[in-house]
């Protein structure tokens, strides 16, 4: 018996729909990374792009637990001596939820170009509307899978500002 390995022929991509609304940003990015790598699938294979196209609606609405919002801070260096740049996540959810979310993706993706490359399948939208209606994404529910252990340290920017 011979074992299979997958090549990029083989591979098939879907397109799944993700609402972001009241669910939190770690266990939805998690997921989303989860599909976006293609472990979910019974031919994932680590040195492929065996992954689906993911689209995050109402960026905006998701939930950050405990002082995150508050405490939390994103780094950026420009490269230059001084170049960092730190900006509260109360902030940055209030301005672009999008690279919120986009962040916290990209940390749970490799750290090469198979990771950069996984990452291009993700197209976030901070409000309800998006532009891939025509590739007839499937509903992908987060709401049972990433609930908050304890609702009452959940947090969104509307209720911290």
């Amino acid at each position: 018996m011979n074992t299979h390995s997958t090549k990029p022929s083989e591979v098939t991509r879907d397109w799944w729909l993700v609402d972001a609304e009241g669910v939190v940003l770690g266990r939805l990015a998690s997921e989303v990374a989860k599909r976006l790598r293609g472990k979910h699938k019974t031919n994932f294979a680590p040195h492929l792009d065996t992954g689906d196209h993911v689209i995050v609606v109402n960026a905006s609405k998701v939930v950050l637990t405990g002082n995150k919002l508050l405490q939390k801070q994103a780094h950026r260096h420009s490269g230059y001596p001084g170049g960092l740049r730190s900006v509260p996540y109360s902030k940055l959810m209030a301005t672009r939820p999008e690279m919120a979310v986009e962040k916290a993706v990209k940390g749970m993706l490799p750290s090469n170009r198979l990771g950069r490359a996984m990452l291009k399948k993700l197209k976030v939208y901070a409000g309800p509307e998006h532009t891939h209606g025509a590739q007839n994404p499937k509903p992908l529910d987060l709401r049972d899978v990433a609930a908050p252990h304890n609702p009452d340290q959940a947090h969104t920017v509307e209720e911290v500002l």
